[in-house]
């Protein structure tokens, strides 16, 4: 992108009562002390813009870059005192917590950042950083002005009943906070619906149910009627759980808030059983998810290997990442192919899946195949009717690829001269593993998320979503986490790690192998010296 000698001011910025702008020129204030390199300055701050991607017919700003020496990036995120420059500050009152009195050195210093690539070259750049995590010294609410909401949109998750659990318990804990309400039914809960109290002792044992307690939906975004509604109930903390779709519409609501002048903080949990939301490491409920994908798997390896020609096809979650799929197989050992969106396959011919499948049957006598909801829709538009119709969420509707290899596979067989009599259960396990509680490690790791997200609210931060990132958490500008969807790398060794165990073709060509390297390249356009890469799987 090329320098901008003049970066203009964006038009999104906070107006005063008389709704004039509001000190716009803030809005590129960056409160870190990193040393900068030289860039053109405009009233005192050296400033350059990012595009983030457009929704709809409007180019979503992430402002607040900061570039430092040796390629260093800084993607900061929004403040409050962007566009409300004179708010008083609070001691945290965390440090009169006496829980962690104990702890040595709990505040985060405000100039620490998390890289987003930590395997670097002797003389590459230092790359992209996101601010790090974490409470601050001085906060921008009192605790008895905290008015707080919750809302869960999209699809069920384990977890999600953690999160809620854990930010009102993390608010009443550790800040004192006394009013949480809970949105029910998703984004239109906000205009269409009542709200509930939460307090920790009503939800002190969600965690252990599946679902959410607030209901949730999918669609029904409204950004006016959302920020008219926590305008007229005086909320100024908005804790948003969701996926992607989510996320884009927690921002159209942070700018919408950013433009009345409002002091409301906006944080983003990250939500999707697919673990496919971009920069973070993981998504919670993933490990819970591929840990009840084991249950079907190994259900349908003893249904295959108690008969002969035994053949268990289990579906399960991942639209367009198969992420789940993946590590459920690898995890599960008893898996003799997997089937994922990012890696194409052909059924008929010599190299194809029906030639795979009979030399597996005269191998071994049976086999288990995995796939991913997402995969050979390609295959499967080519042979049925394509539905091109989208759910409240403007997700595609796909076709169930389970049912269609199912049937493709049986009628290979019956048809086939040799007569090979099989005998083929098909599993789904879809809703089974969306509705149950999350395990253990994603209970831990929903309360790491719910308390980064408090305190960067409560240090006035807005406008982010918070996740690990290298094992980190960072608090991450809405448009990073919704501009690309994160995709299983098919040229990574963790998918040759998947190949090696289930003894699989790769099913892929030559021209195939070369549009994966291509998509898998770090993208420059965006910002100089930034060489990202995407965090797939976590590859060592």
């Amino acid at each position: 992108m090329e320098s901008l000698p003049n970066p203009p001011v964006p038009q999104k910025i906070g107006a005063d009562s008389n709704g004039s702008a509001a000190n716009s020129n803030r809005l590129f204030d960056l409160r870190s002390s990193l040393s900068s390199v030289k860039l053109p300055v405009r009233n005192g701050a050296e400033v350059k813009l990012r595009l983030g991607k457009k929704m709809g017919s409007e180019a979503r700003l992430c402002p607040k870059i900061e570039y430092g020496d040796g390629g260093y990036v800084l993607e900061d995120v929004p403040h409050l005192t962007d566009y409300l420059p004179d708010l008083p500050t609070y001691p945290n009152p965390l440090q009169d917590n006496t829980a962690y009195s104990v702890v040595k050195q709990y505040f985060v210093n405000l100039d620490d950042t998390v890289a987003q690539k930590i395997v670097v070259h002797k003389n590459s750049p230092r790359g992209t950083h996101f601010r790090r995590a974490g409470p601050r010294q001085k906060v921008y609410f009192e605790s008895d002005e905290v008015h707080a909401c919750i809302v869960t949109c999209g699809g069920l998750c384990p977890g999600l009943n953690t999160v809620i659990r854990e930010i009102v318990c993390g608010l009443s804990d550790m800040y004192g906070v006394t009013k949480i309400l809970g949105i029910e039914g998703g984004y239109r809960g906000f205009y269409a619906r009542n709200t509930i109290s939460l307090t920790a002792k009503s939800v002190n044992d969600i965690h252990k149910r599946g679902g959410t307690i607030l209901g949730t939906s999918r669609g029904g975004h409204d950004t006016l009627k959302i920020v008219d509604s926590i305008q007229d109930r005086g909320i100024n903390q908005v804790y948003i759980i969701g996926g992607d779709g989510t996320q884009k519409g927690a921002s159209a609501i942070f700018e919408e808030i950013q433009r009345r002048g409002l002091k409301v903080a906006i944080a983003g949990i990250p939500k999707t059983i697919d673990n496919d939301i971009a920069v973070i490491d993981k998504s919670f409920g993933f490990d819970t998810a591929v840990e009840e994908a084991q249950r079907a798997i190994n259900a349908a390896h003893v249904e295959a290997d108690s008969v002969e020609n035994g053949i268990g096809v289990v579906k399960l979650m991942g639209r367009y990442s198969g992420f789940i799929a993946m590590y459920a197989t690898l995890a599960s050992r008893d898996v003799d192919c997997c089937l994922i969106p990012e890696s194409p396959f052909y059924l008929e011919g010599k190299g194809g899946l029906l030639e795979f499948i009979e030399k597996r049957l005269k191998e071994n006598g049976h086999m288990v195949i995995v796939v991913a909801e997402g995969a050979g829709q390609d295959l499967l538009v080519k042979s049925m009717q394509s539905m091109d119709h989208e759910d409240a969420s403007g997700n595609k509707l796909l076709l169930d690829v389970g049912l269609w290899l199912s049937q493709k596979i049986k009628d290979h067989f019956s048809s086939n001269k040799k007569k090979m009599s099989i005998n083929l259960k098909y599993i789904d396990p879809t809703y089974m593993i969306r509705a149950v509680p999350s395990n253990a490690s994603d209970n831990v790791y929903c309360t790491l998320l719910a308390h980064s997200a408090i305190h960067g609210a409560m240090a006035g931060y807005t406008g982010f979503t918070i996740g690990p990132v290298n094992g980190r958490h960072a608090y991450i500008p809405f448009c990073r986490v919704t501009e690309t969807c994160k995709k299983v790398v098919i040229t990574d060794r963790m998918w040759a790690r998947l190949l090696s165990s289930t003894n699989q073709p790769s099913f892929l060509s030559h021209e195939h192998i070369e549009d994966a390297n291509k998509e898998d390249e770090p993208s420059t356009e965006s910002l100089p010296n930034d060489h990202d890469v995407r965090i797939s799987d976590g590859s060592i």
